[in-house]
């Protein structure tokens, strides 16, 4: 779990390009699992 509070501080630091390619892997590694 404390690879999501990082991923939710990190998207709060507003870097859109950033942050959409952070959903893209995780989505992609939700699928995987």
């Amino acid at each position: 779990m404390g690879m999501l509070k990082e991923f939710k501080e990190f998207a709060l630091k507003g870097n859109v390009m950033d942050m959409a390619i952070g959903i893209i892997i995780g989505a992609a590694f939700t699928t995987v699992v």
